[in-house]
């Protein structure tokens, strides 16, 4: 028996594309989510580089507007020691190194001068180059301060500290002498007149090698406790390390030369002094060695100054007068 009605489903061929039909719309849909977050990602990756542009464009304009600076009161990247700055006291300083001395410190039988047409001496040139984390730097200023002083006192030479920064890689990252050497800087530029008592505290009062050293805020106490005036800038300066490239250069023109006062001397050593253009080859701690360095080398200086005096040009024999007759008195 057959009957006219059928089954209330669908075809298989309708099965098929209703199927077909759901999958592009899924397939719609999750295009249409791809699309959505490439969109999203793009807007963000616009948005983060156009941050990134502009803290990079803001950083190279704060260094353009912002140039190295260079400290003042310094001459061939070294500071002048005056009569007037120099507060080392307490003890007796060592008389000054002569040409016409015996030797310094001591009593000596007068030598006749050569007959000579003296010019006025000039004061004996000294520049002492100091890394502030250099041992021999610190035994040099330990020994012959008082000694120094009294020379400038006295107007026998002239002393020029020079900071550098050999050994910035000898304080556990931190720059120690990199940084020493700027705060120096900043003393001779705010308040020159209390450089040489900065110059000595960090050299006599020095860290270790290879230990952090002093924070900058450490070193700019340092400075306000020897008096410097301009506090509030000296500190400002320290703090911002306004000088480290100043002092990164002034190294690297020390070690290319020539240094000042010299022909062809280079800096070779984080402790060097130069006495009338000839290297100190002594020994740093050792003040009578170093004096009669300085003794010899100003009276080299000095004879080498000096231009002989006109010899008298030799007369003709005259002949001998004859003497008057003598009175005898009479009896």
């Amino acid at each position: 028996m057959s009957s006219d009605e059928t089954p209330n489903v669908p075809a298989a061929r309708n099965s098929r594309e209703a199927v077909r039909e759901k999958a592009q719309q899924v397939h719609a849909q999750q295009s249409r989510a791809r699309v959505m977050r490439r969109i999203l990602i793009g807007v963000v990756a616009v948005v983060a580089v156009g941050a990134i542009g502009a803290a990079v464009a803001f950083a190279v304009g704060s260094s353009m507007s912002k140039p190295a600076l260079s400290p003042s009161g310094m001459v061939d990247d070294g500071v002048i020691v005056t009569d007037s700055t120099i507060t080392v006291g307490g003890t007796e300083t060592t008389p000054a190194p002569t040409a016409s001395s015996g030797g310094v410190g001591t009593t000596a039988t007068p030598t006749p001068s050569p007959k000579t047409t003296e010019q006025p001496a000039e004061p004996t040139e000294i520049h002492v180059y100091v890394d502030y984390l250099s041992a021999g730097a610190a035994e040099f200023e330990r020994a012959n301060a008082r000694q120094l002083a009294g020379w400038i006192k006295e107007g026998a030479v002239t002393v020029t500290y020079h900071p550098v920064a050999l050994l910035t890689a000898s304080s556990n990252g931190t720059k120690y002498s990199l940084r020493a050497a700027s705060a120096a800087a900043c003393v001779a530029t705010y308040s020159q007149e209390r450089f040489y008592d900065y110059n000595h505290e960090l050299l006599t009062d020095q860290p270790e090698i290879d230990s952090d050293g002093r924070t900058n805020v450490q070193l700019a106490d340092l400075a306000v406790a020897v008096g410097v005036s301009h506090a509030k800038k000296v500190r400002s300066c320290i703090e911002n390390q306004d000088f480290v490239k100043w002092a990164k250069d002034a190294t690297t023109r020390a070690l290319e030369g020539p240094l000042p006062g010299t022909k062809d001397l280079k800096l070779n050593s984080e402790a060097l002094v130069i006495v009338a253009g000839e290297a100190y080859v002594g020994a740093m701690g050792d003040p009578a060695e170093f004096s009669q360095f300085v003794l010899t080398t100003a009276s080299d200086e000095y004879y080498g100054t000096t231009s002989p005096s006109p010899t008298p040009t030799p007369t003709s024999p005259t002949a001998p007068s004859t003497p008057a007759p003598t009175e005898t008195p009479e009896d």
